[in-house]
């Protein structure tokens, strides 16, 4: 998958419907998001989604692609999305995605970390 295509992908996971989510998760998906219970799987992410409204708009920056191997690609990039009548939401975002066959590609694990209230993470001795 080429970066564009990548991209317009991961666009889709945050406006597409929950029936649009359903069908790129792959089963295995294991996800952290900022909500409880912060560590979802698959269904329980999928549920979620079609609960909650859609995002209207997002716009990724800071975008990075890495192909460790044939069929995987991780990405990671800052999601800055709205959506009407909401608070503008930003996280940093990984996700992980595998090719199951010619241009079937799921996602099996996705992670937001909203920026830290301090801006600076706290160092443990």
């Amino acid at each position: 998958m080429d970066d564009d295509r990548i991209w317009t992908f991961e666009e889709s996971l945050w406006l597409g419907d929950a029936e649009h989510y359903r069908a790129l998760i792959d089963e295995h998906c294991v996800m952290v998001l900022p909500a409880e219970p912060y560590v979802f799987s698959a269904d329980a992410a999928i549920e979620a989604v079609a609960h909650t409204p859609r995002w209207s708009e997002v716009d990724l920056t800071d975008r990075r692609v890495m192909r460790p191997e044939e069929g995987l690609i991780v990405i990671a990039y800052q999601a800055r999305a709205k959506r009407e009548g909401a608070t503008a939401y930003t996280a940093w975002c990984t996700t992980s995605m595998r090719r199951r066959g010619h241009e079937d590609w799921q996602v099996v694990q996705h992670s937001q970390l909203p920026p830290l209230v301090t801006g600076v993470a706290e160092t443990r001795e």
